[in-house]
């Protein structure tokens, strides 16, 4: 029913900027948290942050914190993410989640039921 679409990759130099959103789509949105992955080709798909719908909590893989910041916006059903500082290393293809779980925090891509088709973020050198 509810589909998410991702928007805003592209490519980008090293030290830049980036916002990435993902737009809920259908019927009525409503999930319990929200969540960023990324995947690069040949690699398994791993999480980015993570953050609670209503209350706002957030987690962020080790290797953002501090660059990236997930934030939604509750009354456009949007979720996004705030790319700074971007590096080589972050280039991937991005996606979206939502899900129930109140296991969320854990970053696990399995409490996730909900995908979007991803955008993708190059950074060169």
């Amino acid at each position: 029913q509810v589909q998410l679409v991702e928007s805003g990759g592209g490519l980008v130099q090293a030290g830049d900027s980036l916002r990435l959103s993902c737009a809920a789509s259908g019927r009525t949105f409503r999930a319990y948290a929200m969540g960023w992955f990324r995947q690069a080709p040949g690699k398994e798909r791993e999480f980015v942050a993570t953050i609670r719908w209503i209350a706002g909590n957030t987690y962020y893989a080790d290797s953002v914190k501090g660059r990236f910041t997930i934030s939604r916006d509750n009354a456009k059903n949007t979720l996004y993410l705030q790319m700074s500082s971007l590096k080589p290393e972050d280039t991937a293809k991005y996606y979206c989640a939502a899900g129930n779980s109140m296991l969320y925090y854990t970053g696990r891509p399995s409490v996730f039921n909900l995908w979007g088709q991803g955008t993708q973020v190059t950074v060169s050198s």
